[in-house]
């Protein structure tokens, strides 16, 4: 049996995570996807990359996976909303519409930590239907 003086010694290291300088245990991992990523509304194809990113987060709770797409991928035009939120990993967030819908928001100048999520949105996983592969 290993034994060790930390109390922590049983929590994996997360390689490449990401933390919250106020909250250790507010964390995310991004990683690229390998594969073809497509985002539909209904039948209509909005946005098509080889460059997406899923940001997997823990705060309060595990938050289900987020696929972030480059703006440059995106098929339709999205019209800001008057809508901002906080997160203390990523910034300040900014919401999008299509057809008046809200269905999508993104990191425009996002903090240090997760600058690599400048230029991506990620869409409302309620509002589309997102399918990964070729």
């Amino acid at each position: 049996m290993h034994t060790s003086g930390s109390a922590n010694s049983n929590v994996p290291l997360l390689e490449g995570a990401l933390r919250n300088p106020a909250n250790p245990n507010h964390l995310m991992v991004i990683r690229p996807i390998k594969r073809t990523v497509r985002v539909y509304v209904g039948d209509a194809l909005v946005a098509e990359t080889k460059n997406a990113l899923r940001v997997m987060e823990m705060g309060k709770s595990l938050y289900d996976p987020a696929i972030y797409i480059p703006a440059t991928d995106i098929l339709v035009t999205l019209k800001p909303l008057n809508k901002t939120s906080h997160c203390p990993l990523k910034g300040d967030a900014s919401y999008v519409a299509l057809n008046d819908d809200e269905i999508a928001w993104s990191y425009d100048k996002p903090l240090d930590v997760s600058r690599q999520l400048a230029g991506h949105f990620a869409f409302w996983p309620d509002k589309v239907r997102i399918t990964e592969g070729d």
